[in-house]
């Protein structure tokens, strides 16, 4: 593997430390300003919120920056946001300093994903971006736990310093080690808009928010599901959450070797025992040994799927692939959010603290439906047609219609009449679906 891929780990590690580290800081947060915990706990929604919105807002606005140099400011947005949550005066702006941050968080995975494809062979792509997403799973086995002991034993304030410094090495492993690598030409925004038409595209994404829900259905209330079901020590919860992290290394490697031989073989099988797991969850839940195995296993069968997934994304919206990939990345904020929400209802509704469980596991089922779907589609779309295939009953003017329509749509394809022409593999693509 290239050693560029370090460099975006590295990115990827301060990214995922940031983002989780403050969880177990709030107490702390709340204590210096005179909060309460809901109160600090905006800090954890407001950078969700930022990587939702700030995704596809920042990926625009890098449609005409070399991807390099975007990955630099991004890695730049990232620093200054941390070094204003570390020397924040008060409550708010270490609300503006974490939302600032997020908003590097969803165009630096996207466009660092699009970067890591291209630096390695086609059969080795996946393998590529979940190299750089080991960084961010990593984060959670090193980074969070020994952000969260600085924090509480040093100063919160320290940590967010040392998330910062941490950015800096990203930013100069980029500078050094990612190539120069100039925006396609002929991509402009309106084709990478393009790929949002494509249902291909946005059942991908839909399998991205459903899935990845699920895994945080769970996670996100571990700490009363663990001490008051499981009867684990408030202490215990930590190391419970470094099995969680470990769970997410392991599954992501397997995940991004496996989607280059077989991606939907891989997202049918992550996601369908992720749905079993969860569902067992309820049960496991009640056993101190077994609820550790099957926090890791969730873990691991939750990333084994995010490679497939962002893959998925890349593949489909060839040609111009960085809006949707960063939007890609939102929308696993995006399931956060939801299964976080949709996990307090069932607990408020007086159903348990292990209630939150089913509902993973149904929006797991409910992806690995819409996989099917995805599958369906593709065979259905890529099916041999005869070449002077006409519906039976259709007039000559119908005739002469489609096939001036057709005609159409390949002389779009290759940018005639001023559009601009598809690139590589996109414009390929887009010939053979034209003359389909």
């Amino acid at each position: 593997m290239p050693l560029a891929l370090l460099a975006l780990a590295i990115g990827a590690f301060g990214i995922g430390t940031t983002e989780f580290v403050i969880m177990g800081l709030l107490p702390e947060v709340a204590g210096d300003f005179g909060v309460s915990i809901p109160t600090a706990g905006f800090l954890v929604t407001g950078y969700a919120l930022g990587v939702v919105f700030g995704a596809p807002l920042m990926t625009v606005l890098g449609t005409k920056i070399p991807r390099k140099r975007m990955l630099m400011l991004l890695m730049g947005l990232f620093i200054v946001g941390n070094l204003l949550s570390a020397v924040a005066p008060a409550f708010a702006v270490l609300l503006i300093g974490r939302v600032v941050a997020s908003l590097a968080h969803g165009a630096f995975f996207g466009i660092g994903s699009v970067v890591a494809a291209d630096l390695v062979a086609a059969d080795k792509k996946a393998g590529a971006i979940a190299m750089m997403f080991t960084g961010l799973t990593v984060a959670n086995v090193v980074g969070v736990p020994l952000g969260t002991l600085v924090g509480q034993n040093i100063g919160w304030r320290v940590t967010f310093a040392v998330v910062a410094a941490l950015g800096v090495v990203g930013l100069v492993g980029i500078a050094k080690l990612v190539p120069e690598m100039p925006r396609a030409e002929g991509v402009r925004l309106r084709h990478e808009l393009a790929a949002f038409k494509n249902a291909q595209v946005l059942l991908a994404m839909a399998m991205t928010v459903l899935g990845f829900g699920g895994v945080f259905a769970a996670i996100t209330y571990i700490a009363p599901m663990m001490t008051h079901v499981a009867g684990f020590a408030d202490g215990s919860v930590t190391w419970l959450l470094v099995l969680f992290g470990l769970g997410m290394v392991g599954g992501n490697l397997v995940g991004g070797k496996y989607a280059d031989r077989a991606l939907m073989p891989m997202l049918y099988i992550s996601l369908g025992a992720l749905a079993v797991v969860l569902a067992l969850f309820t049960l496991t839940a009640h056993n101190k040994a077994l609820a550790a195995v099957t926090i890791t296993l969730i873990g691991a069968l939750g990333f084994a799927a995010v490679p497939p997934l962002q893959k998925r994304v890349l593949d489909q919206a060839h040609g111009a692939p960085t809006l949707a990939s960063a939007v890609n990345i939102g929308a696993f904020n995006l399931g956060n959010a939801l299964s976080a929400w949709l996990g307090g209802v069932v607990i408020a509704a007086g159903l348990g603290y292990t209630a939150p469980n089913w509902v993973g596991a149904a929006l797991a089922a409910g992806a690995l439906i819409l996989a099917f779907v995805s599958a369906a589609l593709e065979r259905r779309d890529s099916a041999p047609r005869s070449p002077g295939h006409i519906v039976a009953g259709s007039t000559a003017t119908e005739r002469q219609e489609t096939g001036a329509h057709r005609d159409g749509r390949l002389i779009g394809a290759i940018g005639v009449g001023g559009g601009a022409p598809e690139q590589d593999h996109g414009f390929a693509a887009t010939a053979v679906e034209a003359l389909a």
